[in-house]
């Protein structure tokens, strides 16, 4: 994973407007103002490419996959598995078959949880999650605490919004695994989870990662992460929604019982009992997302023609400017959580406006067609760590520019002057 920008001057950049141009639904107006998307963190737009391929799915090979012996289901379930090979030369992985399709990244971690925490742990053993967690990395483990009765841990954060790994070492004493966010989708914190992992191996325990906003926003290499799981979704990375991955060691996932049970998960099925299919299919019951999975693959596609390290360049230098911008503009008026380092951090900009509730602040940006996302980000322990019960997020990427930021510092003159803040 590489977490560090780009070299500016060795680097190719890619043309916002243009990118934006391949945005359908960025063409459109909300209050008879051209719209202004920074919610890039919850889902992001997609391509009209994308689009396209999964019309064209449907219109043309629209068949199920590896059950029909006839023309459009051959080739259904060969683009099925090509986009299965684009995903995993994406993120680095050189198996194919290390690649779990699931109907998104919550799914993928729960099946950790459910499949490998089930054969593996039992009362008593120790999991260690970070206070930065995603509830998706959280309440599976609290559900495997209730029904075996293992120990959660947790990695306290410091002021700046970093882990605090200065006890680490005993925080992994006898934990079996470790639980870990690689870029916070409140804070937009980058991890240090190449180095997480070293030392959890060390202790014995394996690695789960959730890599949700990292994937789509920074080059992603598995075996450098070091992550024995890594859990990311199709729709934050201008794939659809439906679809997630879970990429996992093959020695690992060779070994563990299916998730759920029925279709392609099954080689024979007796009376008696049933055996499982080969990785990745043992956990992709039922009938998978096709048209979505074939979409992801597009995504890959369009993200890998503009180069992910000139993705991530892009990001560290917008971000630099909204940080700039928005500090400038209203001072001590606005606090943005996490790294002010831009390098350090990804483009979800969490802030408190004045006294200003931050679901207000989110109506009022709405008002000029500005959509950014208020609440607890599916972060409470995170949020109560911050001493708040909710944050306005701004969060950023390949489609949008300085004045994108330029419009979100002008709406929030309009609700500091609505709020007389």
């Amino acid at each position: 994973m590489s977490a560090a920008a780009p070299a500016a001057d060795t680097e190719p950049g890619f043309d916002v407007a243009k990118v934006k141009a391949d945005f359908p639904l960025l063409s459109r107006t909300v209050n008879d103002t051209a719209i202004v998307y920074l919610d890039s963190a919850a889902t992001s737009q997609k391509p009209r490419v994308v689009l396209d391929t999964m019309d064209d799915y449907y219109e043309t090979i629209n068949a199920n996959v590896h059950r029909g012996a006839y023309t459009i289901a051959d080739i259904a379930t060969r683009k099925m598995e090509a986009a299965r090979a684009k995903v995993a030369s994406f993120i680095g992985g050189a198996d194919p078959n290390e690649v779990v399709f699931t109907k998104n990244a919550t799914e993928a971690l729960n099946l950790v949880a459910g499949s490998w925490g089930r054969a593996n742990l039992s009362a008593g053993d120790p999991v260690l999650l970070t206070q930065m967690e995603h509830h998706a990395n959280i309440v599976p483990w609290h559900m495997l605490a209730a029904e075996r009765g293992i120990e959660l841990r947790w990695v306290p954060l410091t002021d700046d919004g970093q882990l605090d790994l200065t006890d680490l070492d005993r925080l992994l004493d006898g934990v079996r695994l470790v639980g870990v966010s690689v870029m916070s989708n409140v804070l937009g914190t980058i991890n240090p989870v190449t180095e997480i992992s070293k030392a959890a191996h060390a202790a014995g325990a394996v690695v789960v990662a959730d890599a949700c906003q990292s994937v789509p926003h920074l080059p992603t290499d598995v075996a450098e992460l070091g992550a024995d799981f890594i859990a990311f979704s199709g729709h934050k990375m201008c794939g659809p929604t439906g679809v997630g991955v879970l990429w996992g060691r093959a020695e690992l996932l060779d070994v563990m019982p299916p998730f759920l049970g029925g279709g392609e998960m099954i080689l024979d099925v007796t009376t008696e009992g049933f055996t499982t299919n080969d990785i990745p299919w043992k956990f992709e019951a039922g009938t998978p997302p096709i048209a979505e999975i074939i979409g992801l693959g597009a995504a890959v596609d369009y993200l890998e023609a503009l180069g992910m390290e000139a993705v991530r360049r892009h990001e560290v230098e917008l971000t630099a400017y909204a940080l700039r911008t928005l500090e400038s503009r209203f001072g001590d008026g606005i606090t943005i959580h996490g790294p002010s380092e831009p390098a350090a951090r990804g483009g979800a900009l969490s802030f408190a406006f004045g006294d200003i509730h931050p679901h207000d602040i989110s109506q009022v940006l709405d008002q000029h067609a500005v959509c950014v996302r208020a609440g607890h980000h599916c972060a409470k322990p995170l949020m109560r760590h911050l001493g708040v019960g909710a944050t306005a997020r701004a969060s950023v990427y390949i489609y949008n520019d300085e004045s994108d930021i330029d419009a979100l510092g002008d709406a929030l003159e309009h609700a500091a002057d609505f709020f007389a803040f």
